[in-house]
């Protein structure tokens, strides 16, 4: 397996040397390259083409959504979509989450979330998933059902998040195998960052039974775990 190029842009010097020491310490992972603020991680992500950028929200010079903003529109006319965005912050402000994935972030991870688990969300970064802690994940959702409203002064800003559909196979499979209304409702508390006994608690059900619905839900969303089925739902709306 190939080691997963990693380039972090960060201002604070001490934490873009913890994260490098941290991720550094993984063997699948490898800081290609650093950046100390927004114009210099933009012709970093460009000659270093990096497999995912780590970027902090709160860049001096010009903020982390603006420059994935910035970078993903680069792409688009490039044609070079390799490279992907993991948005590095402690801010989970709706307003803050909706414009990072509007900007065309990939994954949006909380800094106080240990480092164990953002090697775990480059990684499914990476692998093309996105990675959204589960407070996020309710902000989104919640979003979804009111609809987002556009902003009239500027095209450069999506009128909505992107929210991509499910890949024809999963779907084929919900087809065969659609969830059931109780399964919908599990769901949508996974989602919300529900653990089994808070859900068992809320249906008035068992552990034992959520447990089986939840084995349930991730075979028919061909999914590893809760997060990823977290992922697959608010993708194609099925908790909506």
């Amino acid at each position: 397996m190939s080691e997963i190029s990693i380039i972090l842009i960060e201002d604070h010097d001490l934490t873009r040397m913890g994260l490098r020491a941290a991720l550094q310490a993984h063997s699948a992972l490898k800081v290609i390259g650093e950046a100390a603020n927004a114009t210099q991680g933009l012709k970093l992500l460009e000659s270093a083409k990096p497999d995912v950028a780590v970027v902090d929200i709160g860049l001096p010079d010009m903020d982390g959504i603006e420059l994935t903003r910035k970078f993903k529109r680069q792409q688009a006319e490039s044609g070079q979509t390799a490279t992907k965005i993991l948005i590095l912050t402690m801010d989970h402000t709706e307003d803050a989450v909706l414009a990072a994935f509007a900007a065309g972030a990939d994954s949006y991870y909380m800094k106080e979330t240990s480092i164990s688990k953002l090697t775990d969300a480059i990684q499914a970064t990476h692998g093309g998933n996105s990675w959204i802690d589960p407070a996020i994940a309710n902000v989104v959702l919640r979003k979804m059902r009111q609809g987002i409203p556009g902003d009239s002064q500027s095209s450069d800003k999506p009128k909505t998040v992107k929210i991509e559909a499910l890949a024809s196979e999963y779907e084929q499979v919900l087809e065969t195998y659609p969830l059931t209304q109780r399964e919908l409702e599990i769901l949508e508390l996974i989602v919300a960052g529900c653990s089994n006994g808070q859900i068992a608690e809320k249906l008035y059900i068992t552990v034992g039974t959520v447990k089986t619905h939840v084995r349930n839900i991730l075979n028919k969303l061909c999914a590893d775990d809760r997060t990823q089925a977290a992922v697959r739902a608010l993708r194609s709306g099925l908790v909506a």
